[in-house]
């Protein structure tokens, strides 16, 4: 480990002048001091925000729910109005890491953790995720969970995050707060896809803090849940993942949210699938013809061409379980 200073600021302030100094931002440390011991992430300031007033979760004034950046992941998918109003997102939160990281990681930290993509973990492959220009030793290396949408020439690494994969689909917003004041940043462009620069993964700009993810308020009555396919049940990160939420009245589809974790380099939304349902009266043959849709532009490599179907039948499985006709 590289040397680095440490600050543990008390206000906003403060951490928006050490953050415009360079400082990265630390919380629960769960994702950052992993690449700092490997050698991944060399940052020569931490600025330690965990005593924030970012801590809360609060209904919004027409239903949405604001959850603060530094409330745990443990904390989220135990609240009540989370539990009530999207349990979605904390169905996608209890099948992240183990009890203890969720514990300590913070909602903020999560949607900012960094690929698993084990050759950018890996200090002597070629990523240019880590390093712009060194080549992607994932496009004929071992490739099995990387990612068939939103992929580039330059990188096909996956993002990990489960509750991020409820954010896309629920069209949440995140609000951050820099030296030029507070703005709200669509999730949908929050997280960058990689593109020609996939060293830059988040529409952040420097100094700027996450503050809270808002989630709108939605119809009701609203079913919403996720469902995650992994190599073993315990700790383990998603091959596929759907985040699903249906508003049904009268026996149609009013609303449909669809995404998809595991195979985009982003939180993949699923606007094919969700328009093939809009309109409709949920059976099983809809779930069917909607879920086929789930793969378009999608682009596998040599070990991953098996996400394609997976994909197809996580999200079919998901509508049914959440449409009520399993």
């Amino acid at each position: 480990m590289h040397p680095f200073t440490y600050t543990r600021v008390s206000d906003t302030r403060e951490a928006l002048n050490a953050g415009r100094r360079g400082g990265r931002y630390i919380a629960g440390g769960t994702t950052l001091v992993d690449l700092m011991r490997e050698t991944v992430e060399r940052p020569e300031a931490l600025v330690d925000i965990s005593g924030l007033p970012l801590d809360e979760v609060t209904v919004t004034e027409r239903g949405g729910l604001r959850i603060g950046a530094l409330v745990t992941m443990s904390e989220a998918a135990a609240h009540r109005k989370v539990r009530t109003l999207f349990p979605v997102i904390s169905e996608a939160l209890e099948l992240s890491a183990s009890a203890q990281l969720r514990n300590m990681a913070t909602i903020g930290g999560n949607i900012m953790q960094r690929t698993r993509c084990t050759y950018f973990r890996d200090v002597t492959a070629d990523c240019n995720r880590r390093e712009p220009g060194s080549g992607c030793a994932a496009l004929e290396g071992v490739n099995r969970t990387h990612a068939i949408l939103g992929t580039s020439d330059a990188c096909v690494a996956t993002h990990p995050s489960d509750v991020a994969v409820a954010f896309a689909a629920l069209e949440a917003q995140v609000r951050l707060l820099g030296p030029d004041g507070e703005r709200q940043v669509p999730f949908a462009d929050f997280l960058l896809r990689p593109g020609s620069t996939p060293n830059r993964e988040q529409a952040l700009r420097k100094g700027e803090l996450i503050t809270a993810v808002e989630i709108p308020a939605l119809p009701r009555p609203l079913k919403s849940g996720y469902l995650k396919v992994r190599d073993r049940q315990s700790y383990e990160f998603a091959l596929n993942s759907a985040a699903v939420a249906l508003h049904v009245r009268g026996g149609v589809i009013r609303e449909a949210r669809v995404a998809a974790g595991g195979v985009g380099t982003v939180p993949w939304k699923l606007p094919a699938v969700e328009r093939h349902l809009v309109g409709e009266r949920p059976s099983d043959a809809l779930w069917t013809a909607a879920a086929a849709k789930a793969a378009e532009g999608a682009r596998p490599l040599q070990h991953n061409r098996f996400k394609v179907e997976l994909l197809q039948r996580t999200v079919e499985r998901q509508l049914r379980i959440v449409g009520g006709t399993k």
